[in-house]
């Protein structure tokens, strides 16, 4: 017989919340190694050092924001939805220098469907916001 008291006292963290915090610290180091070795799956960088570190950073946001959820407080999840927004801002900003070149339909395909991601990312965690706790 399971008891419910206990049950009601652990706490448990949504799978969802679970599942989209990998795969932000997932994307998020792919990010990193894309910075260095400037090509993904076909998808190419500017080799500028400019776009390394920049791009780093940006990846860097997407893995803390990660782990950030995973700590499921309130605090944490708008820091993490703060640098996601980042994240968005600074592949904006890498397109609009030419440090990100869009000189095909895979690499608009690329920036646009990982900005995509990144804002799903933010509006799922805003949306479960009521499951984050206080403190």
């Amino acid at each position: 017989m399971i008891n419910n008291t206990n049950m009601k006292n652990k706490e448990i963290r949504p799978r969802g919340i679970t599942i989209v915090a990998i795969l932000m610290i997932l994307f998020g180091l792919v990010e990193v190694i894309t910075s260095f070795t400037h090509g993904f799956f076909g998808i190419t960088t500017s080799q500028a050092a400019i776009f390394t570190y920049s791009a780093t950073v940006i990846g860097l946001f997407y893995v803390v924001a990660g782990l950030l959820i995973l700590t499921m407080k309130r605090w944490a999840a708008a820091v993490a939805i703060i640098l996601l927004g980042a994240d968005i801002v600074g592949r904006i900003a890498l397109v609009w220098t030419g440090l990100y070149p869009l000189n095909s339909l895979e690499q608009i395909i690329g920036i646009i469907a990982g900005t995509a991601i990144a804002a799903i990312f933010a509006i799922y965690i805003g949306s479960k916001w009521s499951l984050f706790r206080s403190g």
